[in-house]
């Protein structure tokens, strides 16, 4: 099954200790981009977020949001460094020493406490393991919920690209059986020029008028064309039928510009109003498939 390269997916995962929550956005890119936002404090874990984003999603811009509460425990620790407290004092005492400030003055708990970094608030040390887990198991969920949502997307897109395909074998045929009139359509207007030319005077050569035609056959043929579209509509059918194990959205890519190709050169050598008309609707429903590969993983 295809995949669409837009979606949104959103996992948690929490235990007595935290709650982790990922959310994953993801829209169409060449290749496989991934951004991860997350506090700074768990930024060893990023890579392994990646990883396990890349497991399963082969293309596209993907954004990955991560939030963390700590539900068991304070996530941040605070520290009193008593030997900076102690200098702190001696010099505020030697400073109430050394200047007349009343009986009142002296050296409190509470102004030792407002001295820079006597106090100081950090971040919990944590088990990175255990939390490289919990972010990762949030991370897979999320990367589950979003395939489900490409898949039903993708499932939409295949649809719509079958009916497509229909309509491309059905131009295709219509060609195909309009294609042998042609020499016999040349073949009657030229021998139709020759008789008004020679105006009765001379018999119309036949074997002329024949061999004018298989000229004409021969340059305006467009059997090798329509067999390769032939072909690469059965590949673009092959692909959207595929099992969605890889990306294909480029292969798809490449398979149209093929039967771009078939369909320009289907009008530059047929030389037919008819066919020339129905090229044109030809082109027009591979550019509609070309826009819809544009959104497939």
């Amino acid at each position: 099954m295809i995949r669409s390269m837009t979606g949104f997916g959103r996992g948690e995962f929490a235990d007595e200790i935290s709650k982790v929550t990922v959310e994953i956005r993801t829209v169409n890119h060449r290749y496989l981009d991934i951004s991860v936002k997350m506090p700074r404090r768990y930024a060893f874990a990023e890579e392994v977020i990646k990883a396990a984003v890349k497991e399963k999603l082969y293309r596209g811009k993907a954004e990955v949001s991560v939030s963390v509460d700590n539900i068991g425990q304070s996530d941040s620790d605070v520290k009193l460094d008593a030997d900076l407290a102690a200098k702190y004092y001696d010099i505020l005492s030697t400073l109430k020493d050394s200047f007349d400030f009343g009986e009142e003055s002296k050296v409190s708990l509470s102004l030792l406490a407002r001295m820079p970094d006597v106090i100081k608030t950090s971040p919990a040390e944590e088990d990175q393991e255990a939390v490289t887990g919990r972010l990762l198991a949030a991370t897979r969920n999320a990367v589950e919920d979003i395939c489900r949502m490409r898949e039903t997307e993708g499932a939409k897109l295949a649809a719509d690209l079958e009916n497509r395909a229909d309509t491309v074998s059905d131009i295709r045929a219509r060609i195909e059986k309009r294609a042998p009139e042609i020499e016999k359509e040349y073949a009657a207007k030229f021998k139709a020029r020759v008789e008004e030319l020679l105006d009765g005077v001379h018999e119309v050569p036949e074997e002329r008028i024949a061999l004018e035609a298989a000229i004409f056959a021969d340059k305006a043929n467009i059997t090798e064309e329509l067999v390769r579209l032939d072909s690469h509509v059965s590949q673009l059918r092959s692909f959207l039928r595929s099992d969605g194990s890889e990306a294909i959205g480029k292969k798809i890519d490449f398979l149209i510009q093929e039967m771009n190709r078939e369909a320009n050169t289907i009008g530059s050598k047929s030389n037919d109003k008819e066919i020339t008309s129905m090229m044109l609707d030809l082109k027009a429903e591979i550019e509609k498939i070309r826009e819809q590969v544009q959104n497939i993983e």
